[in-house]
């Protein structure tokens, strides 16, 4: 748990406050912390590109998902690579998509920019971890529509244990900032269903919340949740007025496919992995609580990076979407906890899972398969994680200095001001 952005007396405000550094060391230090986001950023272009698809993020090694070349080591150092590669493959001269260097020079900025705000302190260790687990959830939300769960929930873990050599109190605040986002956003996923009839939030974005809660403590969350809300809106009426599209568009020959944990399947050319058989339905290992996946059925794998494909989303039903014509049903919630010859020591142990996880609304059913039917994101649907992600790291980063050019009422709303 990072100490409130208005205790500003705690955290030094540049690279020059070293506490843990000798002065002189200063600079060595902080172009040794920069290589290091480069790195730690190359190895986030893995993360980004192999979590949706299900694969590994050890083995195999990197390689061109087009020719199958496994990359050399001087192949792999960032940016440099990129750049004297001309951003194609060594072996088949495949293009390399520029995400690789915006995604490493991303990280290694976003490093500094840590450093600056809290000097060389311990609290720059888990802003650090922070900025690694938002920048993968980032570009997989915009990519995909899912927030995998195997990022999410363990970075809700880190958030409490790094809390520990705090204290106490940072415990008491990370635990308070996990369940309250958390139960907010579950709060607001139900009543949203309830007012629209249709899903209103991702099922994903609470277990994001209850992450950025953990890190940042309960007294963020307003300001999260006040800074998401109208960049993400502003932004999106923009590109809906430019493109037609609030969010990411979606290929008009894809055809979703249903995949266990909401990841998405990789496409057997880039990847290698022979796919399903047909019929076959592996059962998820937890409730599918943000089922969105990518397709890739009948189009041409990417060449790099492995994740690129354009976005569709599996969900629920959106209104709107793209080139339908017609009327959407309406949208249905049944607790599985009601439904009829369930034995009461079951229905008991149902209850406290279904209020908390399952899934706002039910899944619409194919009439003539009876099974579920796949969401395709409309042109006024936006993926709602880049945007927390954004007002999380502003609420870290720019914390003291919003608290010093806003209204007080304004900066205790962004949890800036004592």
């Amino acid at each position: 748990m990072l100490s409130s952005p208005g205790r500003e007396a705690r955290m030094p405000g540049s690279v020059t406050d070293f506490s843990l550094v000798p002065g002189w060391a200063g600079p060595l230090f902080t172009a040794f912390l920069l290589v290091l986001g480069l790195c730690i950023g190359s190895f986030l272009n893995v993360v980004i590109a192999r979590v949706p698809e299900g694969l590994s993020i050890v083995r195999p090694g990197s390689r061109c998902p087009r020719c199958g070349h496994v990359l050399s080591w001087y192949e792999n150092i960032p940016v440099l690579s990129w750049l004297a590669l001309r951003a194609r493959c060594r072996s088949c001269h495949a293009p390399i998509s520029p995400r690789y260097v915006l995604v490493e020079l991303l990280t290694g900025l976003l490093f500094l920019a840590c450093l600056r705000r809290f000097g060389w302190t311990y609290e720059l260790f888990p802003a650090l971890v922070l900025v690694s687990l938002l920048i993968p959830l980032t570009f997989i939300d915009l990519a995909h529509w899912i927030l995998p769960f195997s990022l999410t929930v363990p970075g809700i873990a880190a958030g409490l244990v790094l809390a520990v050599p705090r204290g106490a109190d940072a415990v008491v605040d990370a635990t308070l900032g996990a369940v309250i986002g958390f139960l907010a956003f579950r709060l607001m996923e139900y009543v949203g269903w309830k007012v629209f009839r249709k899903e209103a939030l991702g099922g994903g974005d609470k277990f994001l919340v209850a992450l950025l809660g953990a890190f940042l403590s309960w007294r963020a969350l307003l300001g999260i949740l006040f800074l998401s809300s109208l960049q993400g809106a502003v932004v999106g009426i923009a590109m809906l007025g430019l493109t037609g599209r609030a969010g990411p568009s979606t290929p008009p020959d894809a055809k979703p496919v249903k995949t266990p944990e909401g990841v998405a399947p990789p496409p057997p050319e880039a990847s290698g992995v022979t796919p399903p058989e047909e019929g076959a339905a592996p059962a998820p290992a937890h409730p599918p609580g943000d089922e969105r996946v990518t397709p890739h059925e009948g189009a041409a794998p990417p060449a790099i990076p492995l994740g690129d494909a354009p976005p569709v989303g599996v969900g629920a039903t959106a209104a709107g979407a793209a080139n339908t014509e017609e009327s959407e049903p309406e949208s249905t919630m049944t607790w599985e906890f009601t439904r009829p010859g369930i034995p009461l020591w079951k229905r008991a142990l149902l209850v406290p899972w279904c209020l908390l996880f399952q899934p706002i609304p039910d899944a619409p059913m194919d009439d003539e398969t009876g099974e579920e039917e796949e969401w395709v994101p409309g042109p006024t649907n936006i993926p709602f994680g880049p945007w927390l992600a954004l007002a999380g790291l502003e609420v870290m980063l720019l914390g003291p200095w919003l608290a010093r050019v806003l209204p007080m009422d304004i900066a205790m709303l962004l949890g800036g001001a004592p």
